[in-house]
């Protein structure tokens, strides 16, 4: 079996150029989750496309489910495929033509509109984006050596947690406006005249972000060193199925890798409910509007940075592992926060809360409390993330990366419509967001549980 061949002195791979190619894939592509599928476009899609927010909820929660079965069954397919065809740029590039074409195409998601079409949208934005991610996370290993993987890492999530908190910002204060007053947070009329009562404050977050992945990834292309030398395509589908059989069943064998995957597989699927939903949770609870969502989203962006680059340090000092248990008992904490907070309570009524709305953002002590467990998912989130894909890189070879990223992929997929179906069939039958929302506590302990018990790197079992 192949075991990776790092050495301490081995020199980067990349030029600094060709690194900070590679890590503006990270700035190119988070605007996607952060304004689109979390802060902006989910809560519109939520709170105002429909009359009926539970039903959208689930029906947000629904579109997550689509598209994590087929990125859970086509990941590893395509990074085996990858591995024997030597180059990832072309996939990239290919998926980054059905990504921004999508994400132009919710603009037409206003309200009253068939709601078939932005749905249909979402779905291939996300697999395109999730695709897009497997190739460029295998391209990591071979940028610099074993000791700088983590710190690559993390500081690549934070550069995407900037890019993204930009694009937030701008949309908050120079797009958003209030149905009300039809002025921006500054005072000012939106630019090119975009009408609240339309949403088309939050509809242009889907061309906003195709035009910034496309300008963005372009010094990946320019720059990042891609292998060259593979075989014609017909002839790596043939080789990938096959080694992707072969790497299946070497699983078996490799179980410190087997255990890392699985135990990732199901605290993934916790992070990814409370990203998905935790925006669409906090617009149903408190009746948040985009200003709202938009100013929350962007105190979570500025700690998000902020934690990416600690944790940078930590991984460095001890290590992925260790970044990663940090991260998801943070996030534990914070799920339970949120789930035990609501109009006049927080710890499920052992701390009452004054109702009264003092006027302005987040004008109740139940906001306020809200706004301190997102300080905790902001720091936590991107960590977890990053640190992971580290875990692996240190425990894969060169020559495997692709099929086990696509696996990592998978692991990360395979299973997320189980939180969020789990979240959807609560919802429905109790008519209660917060008990769906509790549904993630399940994944995040499952998951961290496991993880305590597997090595690191994982090829040492």
């Amino acid at each position: 079996m192949n075991r990776i061949d790092w050495t301490g002195t081995q020199p980067p791979k990349a030029t600094e150029k060709g690194i900070w190619g590679w890590m503006f894939f990270d700035w190119a592509a988070q605007p996607f989750f952060t304004v689109v599928t979390t802060f902006i476009f989910g809560p519109y899609f939520v709170a105002r496309l429909t009359d009926d927010p539970v039903s959208a909820q689930a029906m947000w929660s629904n579109v997550a489910t689509i598209s994590s079965v087929i990125i859970a069954v086509l990941s590893p397919v395509l990074g085996s495929i990858a591995d024997q065809s030597g180059a990832r740029k072309p996939w990239i590039g290919f998926f980054a033509v059905i990504k921004i074409a999508s994400l132009f195409g919710l603009w037409f998601a206003a309200p009253g509109s068939p709601i078939l079409y932005p749905v249909i949208f979402m779905i291939l934005a996300s697999i395109s984006a999730e695709f897009s991610i497997v190739f460029n996370d295998s391209m990591m290993p071979r940028l610099v050596d074993r000791t700088e993987v983590g710190k690559l890492s993390n500081t690549a999530w934070g550069l995407g947690y900037l890019g993204g908190m930009i694009v937030l910002i701008a949309v908050v204060t120079l797009l958003a406006a209030s149905p009300e007053s039809g002025k921006t947070i500054l005072g000012l009329d939106p630019l090119f005249g975009l009408d609240p009562h339309a949403g088309e404050d939050a509809r242009v977050t889907g061309p906003i972000s195709a035009v910034w992945y496309l300008i963005f990834i372009l010094p990946m292309f320019l720059f990042t060193p891609d292998v060259r030398r593979g075989l014609p395509f017909g002839a790596a589908v043939r080789f990938g199925l096959k080694e992707l059989r072969n790497t299946l069943g070497e699983l078996k064998e490799r179980r410190g890798i087997l255990k890392f995957l699985v135990a990732r597989m199901i605290y993934q699927d916790g992070v990814n409910g409370l990203l998905i939903l935790g925006g669409v949770f906090a617009a149903g609870m408190f009746g948040w509007a985009t200003i709202e969502i938009g100013i929350y989203g962007i105190i979570l962006n500025v700690v998000a940075i902020l934690g990416c680059l600690l944790a940078g340090r930590i991984d460095k000092a001890v290590g992925s592992k260790a970044t990663v248990v940090i991260s998801l008992t943070m996030l534990l904490l914070a799920t339970l926060g949120i789930i035990s907070t609501g109009p006049g309570y927080t710890l499920f009524g052992l701390m009452p809360l004054p109702t009264v709305d003092s006027g302005g953002l987040f004008g109740t002590a139940a906001e306020k409390a809200y706004i301190l467990y997102g300080l905790l998912i902001g720091l936590a989130f991107g960590p977890v993330q990053a640190s992971s894909r580290s875990y692996l890189a240190r425990s894969v070879s060169l020559e495997e990366a692709g099929r086990y990223f696509g696996i990592y992929a998978l692991s990360g997929r395979a299973t997320s419509f189980m939180a969020t179906l789990l979240f959807s069939l609560v919802t429905y039958m109790s008519g209660s967001p917060r008990l769906g929302m509790a549904t993630l506590i399940l994944f995040l302990a499952g998951g961290l549980a496991l993880l305590v018990r597997t090595p690191y790197p994982a090829d040492r079992a």
